[in-house]
């Protein structure tokens, strides 16, 4: 559903977008086709701009379609984008090119995440490193976040777990000042509430757990270093396994469902971890 703030006019609304993208009135103008005295009286709420303006500062702001609705039902007009279920038969060729993805990436970990880090789908690299989370945690709805950060879940074995901690609070919290949305704001309480396990403290006090080609502690803190972005660290069948993510979203969304999907894949960051998926993940 669309978030509606019913005493904010639309005004300050844009004006807040504007300061937070730290774009002036005069570079929107421009951006915008208008002029710096109509953004102004805009923002000031001395006049009320048309669904059109509505929607072109929106796109020059990067404001997310969600976010866009509500700026159009504040200024008095229709939404814009449609908010269609992902079991929508409408949606069912997305569904299948999601599903061919997760499947050609595969033996490497994959998955599809909505809004509020709820699992979508999955390939069998993630069933593969999930194997022995409880129960509990798999149970439908899943939850990326909590899969990964529940004491537990999988951060007792990420041996880098305050970095990898760390960069997914701090994700988190840019998307939170993006979007308004309640649900994702009391996940992000409920995640960086949950206690450290004591696994990722005494793990690097000196555990001799083997990376996936043999290598001792050290060597991993050596590949730790040497990464060319943040690795997780991932222990799993007494070896540790390393990974970068990246993330894919759709570009040009016209639906606040597909707006919201991003593609996560998890590329080995060594060839140990590699030959290691290759020969446990299923063909």
């Amino acid at each position: 559903m669309t978030t509606v703030l019913p005493d904010t006019g639309v005004g300050p609304l844009l004006r807040d977008w504007r300061e937070q993208r730290r774009i002036s009135q005069l570079e929107l103008a421009l951006r915008a086709d208008s002029s710096a005295r109509h953004i102004s009286f805009i923002e000031t709420g001395r006049s009320r701009p048309s669904e059109d303006m509505v929607l072109r500062l929106a796109e020059q702001l990067d404001v997310p379609v969600r976010e866009r609705n509500a700026l159009l039902v504040i200024a008095g007009y229709a939404p814009r984008y449609p908010q269609t279920p992902l079991d929508d038969p409408a949606m069912a060729s997305l569904r299948e090119s999601l599903d061919r993805l997760l499947a050609a990436y595969e033996p490497y970990p994959a998955l599809v995440v909505d809004g509020t880090y709820g699992v979508v789908a999955a390939n069998r690299g993630v069933a593969l490193l999930l194997d022995g989370v409880p129960e509990k945690l798999l149970t439908p709805p899943l939850n990326a976040m909590r899969l990964t950060l529940h004491p537990e879940g999988l951060a007792p074995r990420i041996v880098n777990l305050p970095e990898w901690r760390a960069d997914l609070l701090a994700q988190m919290g840019r998307q939170i000042a993006l979007v308004r949305s309640p649900e994702l704001r009391a996940l992000y309480d409920e995640v960086a509430a949950y206690p450290a396990p004591a696994r990722a403290d005494t793990e690097r006090a000196g555990g001799a757990v083997p990376v996936a080609g043999g290598a001792d502690g050290a060597g991993r803190e050596r590949d730790l270093a040497a990464a060319f972005a943040l690795p997780m660290l991932l222990e799993h069948g007494g070896r540790v396994l390393s990974f970068v993510s990246s993330i894919a979203t759709f570009n040009t969304p016209m639906d606040v469902t597909v707006a919201e999907l991003a593609v996560e894949t998890f590329l080995p960051a060594d060839r140990e971890t590699a030959a290691y998926l290759h020969a446990h993940v299923p063909s």
